[in-house]
């Protein structure tokens, strides 16, 4: 009895602390200090999950040569990246936030989540940028036939599903939307293995296919 009491409030415990930073606000907050102390606003702050975090990652000048950002963070869906968007973006005061997120919340990384919410975080996040004079540009999510973590979920046409939505958003509201599935999709709607072993994640010919697309809309 004692045991099981104690197993419980160990639970409780660990429950609360993580609960405490469900958002990650210590990933970036030295660099987030380091960057505002310089008192020079970045070109773009790229907010997202694993796929903004490897990209970083994977081709660092491509971000320094462009004065751009990562505050990407691994496994994170759109509730996190909202409590952390005046952190890791609206503090550092970019002229623009490219955003790409939602591929965690279909894989349900915290729970099943509707497209809908997962819409409205990312509306949230948009309208929190726009209401700070920072140029907002929606991403489309990235081709998804399964996830390695999560299989049997069939992802394919939710990702389908919400990046129309995500481009009506921004078409209605004179937003720019950069479009990476519909040049990367393959013949499943997934990313075909050479630019995405796991096909989720991107190779670095993945990302500088990403990159092309990105300056291409950007420029």
């Amino acid at each position: 009895m004692k045991k099981s009491i104690l197993t419980s409030a160990l639970t409780l415990m660990s429950t609360l602390f993580f609960a405490q930073d469900f958002a990650n606000y210590a990933k970036y907050e030295k660099e987030n200090a380091i960057l505002k102390s310089g008192n020079i606003a970045p070109t773009a702050v790229f907010m997202g999950d694993s796929i903004t975090e490897g990209w970083f990652s994977n081709d660092p000048k491509f971000f320094t040569d462009n004065h751009f950002v990562g505050r990407g963070i691994s496994g994170q869906t759109t509730s996190q990246m909202l409590l952390r968007f005046r952190e890791d973006v609206i503090n550092l005061k970019p002229k623009k936030v490219i955003i790409l997120a939602g591929t965690n919340d279909i894989a349900e990384n915290n729970g099943p989540i509707s497209l809908e919410k997962v819409f409205g975080n990312i509306v949230s996040m948009a309208e929190l940028a726009k209401a700070n004079r920072i140029k907002v540009v929606i991403c489309s999510l990235l081709p998804a036939y399964e996830f390695p973590w999560r299989k049997g979920l069939e992802p394919a046409n939710k990702v389908i599903a919400l990046n129309k939505m995500l481009k009506d958003f921004a078409q209605k509201n004179h937003l720019i939307y950069v479009d990476y599935h519909t040049p990367l999709k393959d013949n499943k709607n997934g990313l075909p293995t050479e630019i995405a072993e796991d096909g989720i994640h991107p190779t670095k010919l993945g990302y500088a296919k990403m990159e092309e697309i990105l300056m291409k809309v950007l420029k």
